[in-house]
């Protein structure tokens, strides 16, 4: 091995992140950090990922800042990597999950000449994220890297961005890390709990809406063991549903894009919504029209790890600045929880169990059935990685997410997302299932990074559900304007040979037998797997509508 003669800054960047936890970077490398990479050279404490695009970098880093709770950790290189990363920034800024993007800048004497690739990242990247900057100094880097840190974890979790100047990283400097930074401590008030429990108390019909920023395996059990110990039901924010076990006798189900009817009328039909971690954002609330904004009918307590987003929206009756974890824990530890006590809880989880039961419907190749019988064949803490699409409604219906974290799916409603979150999952976790699933409109966004799976070993099963349309818009379009089909047709590629192309173990399937015996023979393989589903596009997820029986309805 060459003697290494990495300039000091880099090398002073790579310390501060070892001493940070880092134990993993996402990257698609570029020539405007070569010290940073030269850095990594021979770092057994940093486990580098070479990706195949910057989405697929911060969509990883982003889904391991998910599971760990720590930042995940992404380089990419000015311009267009930078703007291809974006995307995955603004999923971590809307999923309240912690990350920081690194990326490489022009030299600094070059700036603002719109150099090669010249970007100001500190402001392209401004509205979402909640930090950018850039290092100008290096003597600076451990105080940058410090607080990138500090801000991705503390209140409301999200991306920080830092630019790094080419040529300050070819600088010698020295320098010592600072030390690993915690999230602050954020009890509950004794006094506002106090007024939370009357509030609960003197409620007929309350609910709580729980899951987001801040949420972790303690908050969950705790949560939990409050939420049964008075019986009150219990909904999941859109895509929050490993918040609570579904096998809790008071989860309700949960909220978004084609939810339980029976569950909708409950929440709005509450006289108080107890809402945890959840910002109560458009798709959970279905355009904030329940709970509605001003809900005169009904109270409104918000707790959030957050003081900007208390009070932000929704007006609250009573507002909780607080650690999920800590306020969970308060709540199940409350000492009189006797005084209080529904039935109601046990009610809507019935409603939940039938909604969730799939009935046989008159498709070769039955989605729900499928899903079904996925749940019974794979293990209970099964990680399931999914993007934006009509595909993804069968899981969120069907599928119970038992152990956590075992749900990663973008509340922004990212395309793409599925791929590149198996991949960290199965990183992260490889004792554990992986299964990404997709949308073929969905799948080619970022199927690229199968390549990325191969390369690094990963233990995954992609499934490719295939309408030959993009599915969500289509189901729109045949609503407000029916039978005038226009932009949603989508040619495919046979994707179990591309599958295959990359070295997986794949097969195609058209019936829903064929898609059993191969789920079943791809859970005795292991490595990279897929299986692509063809299904009608008259299968829609959506409360088991058809695209026919949309046009029917309009």
């Amino acid at each position: 091995m060459s003697k290494s003669t990495t300039p000091g800054a880099a090398a002073l960047l790579v310390d501060c992140l070892i001493e940070q936890g880092c134990d993993r970077i996402f990257t698609v490398p570029g020539e405007s950090f070569l010290p940073v990479l030269d850095a990594l050279h021979g770092r057994d404490a940093i486990d580098v990922v070479t990706c195949r695009q910057e989405g697929g970098v911060a969509y990883m880093a982003c889904a391991d800042g998910a599971m760990t709770g720590r930042p995940g950790v992404a380089f990419v290189t000015r311009g267009p990597g930078a703007t291809n990363a974006s995307i995955g920034v603004h999923a971590a800024h809307q999923d309240s999950q912690p990350l920081i993007l690194f990326v490489g800048d022009v030299a600094r004497d070059a700036r603002d000449r719109e150099g090669f690739q010249e970007v100001d990242f500190a402001a392209f990247f401004a509205p979402i994220c909640k930090w950018s900057a850039r290092i100008d100094d290096p003597a600076r880097i451990p105080e940058y890297i410090a607080r990138a840190y500090s801000t991705a974890i503390s209140g409301r979790p999200g991306p920080a961005v830092l630019a790094l100047p080419e040529d300050m990283l070819h600088e010698d400097v020295s320098g010592t890390p600072r030390p690993f930074v915690v999230r602050p401590a954020q009890a509950p008030c004794p006094d506002a709990m106090q007024a939370m429990m009357a509030m609960i108390g003197d409620a007929a019909s309350p609910i709580a809406i729980i899951g987001g920023a801040g949420w972790n395996a303690k908050a969950r059990e705790y949560f939990q063991l409050f939420a049964e110990r008075i019986g009150i039901p219990v909904a999941t924010a859109f895509r929050r549903q490993d918040a609570i076990s579904p096998s809790s006798p008071v989860y309700a189900g949960n909220l978004g894009y084609g939810p339980n009817p029976k569950l909708v009328e409950r929440v709005k039909q509450a006289d108080l919504v107890l809402a945890v971690g959840a910002r109560l954002g458009e798709a959970t609330t279905d355009g904030y029209s329940f709970p509605a904004l001003d809900h005169p009918e009904a109270q409104l307590i918000h707790v959030h790890p957050d003081p900007e987003e208390l009070g932000r929206v929704y007006r609250a009756d009573l507002a909780l600045c607080c650690a999920m974890d800590d306020f969970a824990e308060s709540a199940a530890l409350w000492e009189d929880h006797s005084i209080i006590s529904f039935d109601a809880g046990a009610q809507a989880h019935a409603e939940w169990e039938e909604w969730a039961t799939a009935s046989p419907r008159d498709f070769a190749l039955d989605m729900g059935r499928c899903v079904t019988f996925m749940r019974d064949t794979f293990p209970a803490d099964t990680i399931i990685c999914n993007g934006a699409g009509n595909f993804s409604g069968w899981w969120h219906r069907f599928w119970q997410y038992e152990g956590f974290p075992t749900q990663l799916a973008p509340t922004n409603g990212s395309m793409g997302y599925g791929v590149p979150a198996a991949v960290a999952a199965s990183l992260r976790f490889p004792e554990r299932t992986v299964v990404a699933v997709a949308g073929d409109g969905d799948f080619l966004m970022n199927a690229q990074e199968l390549a990325t799976a191969a390369q690094h070993g990963c233990n995954m099963l992609v499934i490719i559900v295939d309408n030959g349309s993009y599915g969500t818009i289509r189901m729109h379009q045949e609503r407000e304007f029916p039978e005038r089909v226009s932009a949603t047709h989508l040619a495919n590629p046979d994707f179990a040979a591309l599958g295959a192309a990359y070295g997986a173990w794949s097969r195609a399937v058209d019936t829903t037998e064929a898609f059993k015996d191969a789920l079943t023979e791809a859970k005795g393989h292991s490595g990279l797997r897929l299986i692509h589903a063809k299904i009608d596009v008259e299968q829609l997820a959506a409360s088991g509508a058809t695209v026919s029986g949309l046009r029917a309805s309009t």
